[in-house]
């Protein structure tokens, strides 16, 4: 069965067809073929309200200091597709985008869309030993720099470390642990395990890519062949079908319903991204944790919350790390010298607004300057997260927590990219073949091994039509 949606296909041809059609013409130039007026455009997919303040802030303060007049506008990250195929298709592309997932940095770049050398130089004048080596590796391609990498957040496994003390439990570290304690705890009103199932939502791929990590089942092998079908992959399929079909919650999981059965304690344990952290420490009224205990103690289910960062499967010799990290680009017909002086600012006088506006989800790239190495993690730890309460991170959770944080994004690995897979990511991503299958898996109507071989064939027919 092979589900299709609009975009891999009619957007990538639009984008092919802009760019014979105007976008080349100015490739030669330095500045796109535009005359520069030391004005240039921003778009940023950080566009909630409260961030959106925070970084207009920041520009303010770089357009005093440097001259340069920036026009902000808030994308969102699933209609950021479209709106660069429209933009492309009228010779109106934005000079420099924000906070661009690595799956979408590669969209980009394989479309001809990014001026990779403006990166380059950026990150050369910056230092590159300033950065995460890691994240400079995931977000270039073959000594190609196709983005600035800007900040991370992880996926996490969190878990009840009191019913898992009670019931003589260790850590669910690895699939063995997970499962013995979802079989173990799911019963008198608490589920064995939180985990995305909506079809729709790249959230449930993304929980799918953390448990195919930590086992070795790679989206391609190494000769760029899809092999979800692997036994690897069929073995991750099941534990993925255990944990949420078998010992999770009933009916179409999200991001919200896991989050929400955790929070009120009907679930032992839950794949969420680092974003829950102050959620979880009951910093935001809006997503407060409601467990009975939590309603005199609103730091009840952070106190008693332990948190595993990197899991290990069966079929894989290590622990292994998912996560994101986001990047600022730089458009193939951008004012070069206004935006390169941007994102230099954005990388440094205004890096520590940029992550500590939600600093559980912006874990720092950039560690810190060559004459102060690691001002920039120890500016992170400080940052205060939160809405309606604030504390900072290193008040609301213990440093071997964050040091995990820190180190997740050194131990970070992807699908697809070390393969040279970016531009399939990307479209998998869009097409969320992956969420799909487990979304028929975990409802019933297919089992764990169709699951694998579903998946398999639309991955297939969705790379054969990127070719």
């Amino acid at each position: 069965m092979v589900w299709k949606t609009r975009w891999s296909r009619t957007a990538a041809f639009g984008l092919a067809a802009a760019l014979a059609a105007g976008l080349l013409a100015g490739c030669g130039s330095a500045d796109g073929g535009k005359k520069p007026d030391n004005r240039i455009t921003v778009w940023s997919q950080e566009n909630l309200a409260p961030r959106m303040a925070v970084t207009k802030k920041v520009i303010a303060r770089f357009e005093k200091e440097s001259g340069v007049k920036v026009d902000l506008v808030g994308v969102d990250e699933k209609q950021l597709p479209q709106l660069i195929m429209s933009a492309a298709a009228a010779g109106n592309l934005p000079d420099v985008i924000g906070a661009v997932p690595m799956g979408q940095v590669w969209q980009m770049y394989g479309n001809g869309l990014l001026n990779t050398e403006v990166a380059a130089q950026i990150v050369k004048d910056l230092r590159p030993d300033t950065f995460n080596a890691n994240a400079l590796s995931l977000t270039g391609d073959h000594g190609t720099r196709l983005s600035v990498p800007s900040d991370a957040w992880l996926q996490l496994l969190v878990y009840r470390k009191d019913l898992f003390a009670k019931a003589g439990l260790r850590p669910p570290d690895s699939y063995a642990s997970a499962l013995r304690a979802a079989a173990k705890l799911d019963k008198g009103g608490t589920n064995g395990a939180s985990l995305a199932t909506d079809p729709s939502d790249v959230f449930t791929q993304q929980s799918f890519e953390d448990l195919a990590l930590a086992n070795n089942c790679q989206l391609v092998d190494g000769k760029g062949r899809v092999d979800l079908d692997s036994t690897a992959c069929r073995n991750t399929f099941k534990a993925y079908d255990d944990l949420a079909h078998k010992h999770g919650a009933p009916g179409l999981q999200s991001v919200d319903t896991t989050r929400a059965t955790y929070f009120s304690g009907r679930s032992a344990m839950m794949v969420w991204s680092s974003f829950l952290l102050d959620e979880l420490a009951g910093l935001r009224n809006d997503s407060l944790p409601s467990c009975p205990q939590c309603k005199n103690d609103r730091a009840f289910l952070a106190r008693n919350t332990g948190v595993v960062t990197s899991l290990k499967g069966p079929d894989s010799k290590d622990p292994a790390q998912f996560g994101e990290i986001t990047s600022w680009t730089v458009t193939r017909t951008a004012e070069t010298g206004a935006s390169k002086k941007f994102i230099e600012y954005m990388m440094g006088k205004g890096y520590q607004d940029w992550f500590g506006m939600a600093p559980e989800g912006k874990i720092p790239v950039r560690t810190g300057t060559p004459d102060r190495p690691d001002s920039f993690l120890k500016a992170w730890r400080a940052s205060e997260m939160g809405v309606d309460h604030r504390a900072s991170m290193a008040k609301a959770y213990p440093p071997s927590l964050l040091d995990g944080l820190v180190k997740g994004v050194g131990d970070m690995k992807r699908w697809g990219l070390a393969q040279g897979q970016g531009n399939l990511v990307g479209a998998t991503n869009g097409e969320l073949p992956v969420a799909k299958a487990i979304g028929a898996m975990t409802s019933g109507q297919i089992s764990p091994d169709k699951a694998a071989e579903e998946a398999q064939d639309d991955v297939a027919a969705l790379q054969k039509s990127l070719q």
